[in-house]
């Protein structure tokens, strides 16, 4: 059976296969790959909307009409509703997952919570986080423990958030990543070494694993 590959023309099975590999994709920052002074800027960033403001603030019962009163908010020195701070605090954190505690076992603490300007709907956040300590644990020898500044700040640059927060992260052999079963994946589901001719990137093919 052949199948066309693009402008390179039609591709048999077998030399279609002979293409294939896989490939590791973001795996998340194990124990050893923080350093102290290191600054990961989180991708993306996220619009915030009446919507998110108003779920959260039902959710956690919260009844401070400042959330979910414009009547009310509209007589503050505001003059408008603002953003439950919680919701942003969870913004902010789940941004930073992906670069600081994906492969982590535990959250140990949030220190040092500050809201520092108030955040509106349609206001864009975008947060960062910076590596302030770092240090073996000494009760689990497959983890470490470090612990980030979390800065989140609107489209005008403005900082809105900062806290500290401190991850039990895995160190990479407990870990043992691969490409063929990254994080959340449980073994055999997909796409496997046998499945494809190529190398594995990020990963000892299966038949050459001692």
């Amino acid at each position: 059976m052949e199948r066309s590959d693009g402008d390179h023309g039609p591709v048999d099975g077998d030399a279609a296969a002979d293409d294939r590999r896989l490939v590791a994709g973001w795996q998340g920052r194990y124990y050893e790959d923080f350093a102290v002074g290191d600054v990961y800027k989180h991708p993306y960033g996220r619009t915030v909307t009446e919507t998110d403001n108003v779920w959260l603030t039902n959710l956690t019962m919260n009844v401070n009409p400042m959330h979910f009163n414009a009547a009310y908010a509209s007589a503050t020195e505001f003059g408008e509703r603002l953003v439950d701070g919680l919701y942003i605090i969870a913004l902010a954190v789940g941004m930073s997952v992906a670069d600081v505690s994906a492969n982590a076992t535990a959250n140990l603490g949030y220190d040092r919570v500050r809201h520092h300007a108030p955040v509106f709907h349609g206001d864009t956040i975008f947060a960062e986080s910076e590596v302030l300590e770092k240090r073996e644990s000494d009760s689990r020898a497959h983890v470490g423990i470090v612990t980030t500044e979390l800065r989140a700040y609107n489209q005008d640059d403005e900082l809105v958030l900062s806290l500290e927060r401190t991850p039990m992260v895995l160190k990479r052999e407990a870990a043992e990543p691969s490409a063929a079963r990254p994080t959340g994946w449980p073994d055999g589901v997909g796409t496997q070494p046998e499945d494809v001719a190529g190398e594995v990137v990020g990963r000892r093919r299966r038949e050459d694993r001692s």
